[in-house]
């Protein structure tokens, strides 16, 4: 008997998706919101920022602790990096940020484990906003490079980090279809719209495929190395914090004086 269209779909999606699906609803079953507690923290971080940045003086607060630019000194973007990853933009509405991140973050948490998914969400921000000096500094004559003027242009949001995530998980489970369509997006939106964050993302998608090979190929060897790298993550993102704070004292302290 020939099976008909709607059976080989679902046929598809179970070959693909199945292993995905199961793993995630066992886990969900099993201990609910318990089992995304990183998904929920950043999803709780992004809604935090957004409300404080539309606040009087809120926005300049956020720029300190969390925006980086490609104009901003290295060591300045470095520390500001950890927290722009949850600084929606302010054009955009932040509903969408919050759905990515809660889905995305949660599922890979699940799959992934949640010292390598932070990994793999700091390390491709840090690669697009690395990328994103380095296409400045050539200039607009190269292929990959930039105008003057994008050095100023904010560069936060999870965006690169969700699209990391949703390789790495697509390579963990196997779902090859997945992880090719989310790649060929990317490299779309780079061709067609070949701005500052379509080629972040390609950037970011790179690095998510270098991250997932070599966990793959490495083993347990890798995770240890990257835990490090998610514990200096975080204490770059408490010092930038500690830095906003100590600006702001010093300009209180000036405005008192003058």
């Amino acid at each position: 008997m020939r099976k008909g269209p709607l059976a080989i779909a679902g046929a598809a999606a179970g070959a693909e998706w199945g292993t995905l699906f199961g793993t995630v609803r066992d886990r969900l079953l099993a201990k609910k919101f318990a089992a995304v507690p990183l998904a929920t923290a950043a999803t709780a971080l992004i809604l935090l920022f957004s409300i404080v940045q539309h606040l009087p003086g809120g926005e300049r607060f956020v720029t300190h602790i969390g925006v980086v630019k490609a104009a901003l000194p290295l060591d300045v973007s470095l520390l500001r990096t950890p927290l722009s990853l949850y600084v929606p933009a302010l054009d955009l509405p932040v509903w969408g940020a919050l759905a990515q991140v809660f889905v995305v973050f949660g599922i890979a948490e699940i799959v992934l484990g949640r010292r390598l998914t932070l990994v793999v969400a700091y390390a491709c921000t840090l690669a697009g906003t690395l990328f994103a000096r380095v296409g400045v500094a050539i200039g607009p004559d190269h292929m990959f490079g930039f105008p003057k003027w994008v050095a100023h242009v904010r560069d936060t949001g999870p965006s690169a980090a969700v699209v990391a995530l949703a390789i790495c998980i697509a390579f963990r489970c196997r779902a090859w279809f997945t992880a090719g369509l989310v790649v060929a997006l990317m490299v779309g939106e780079a061709l067609v719209l070949p701005n500052l964050a379509g080629l972040e993302h390609v950037v970011a998608v790179i690095t998510a495929l270098l991250i997932a090979v070599s966990v793959e190929v490495f083993g347990d060897f890798w995770p240890r190395v990257l835990a490090g790298v998610g514990a200096a993550a975080s204490v770059a993102a408490a010092a930038s914090i500690e830095v906003a704070t100590e600006a702001g004292r010093r300009r209180s302290a000036g405005a008192a004086r003058a």
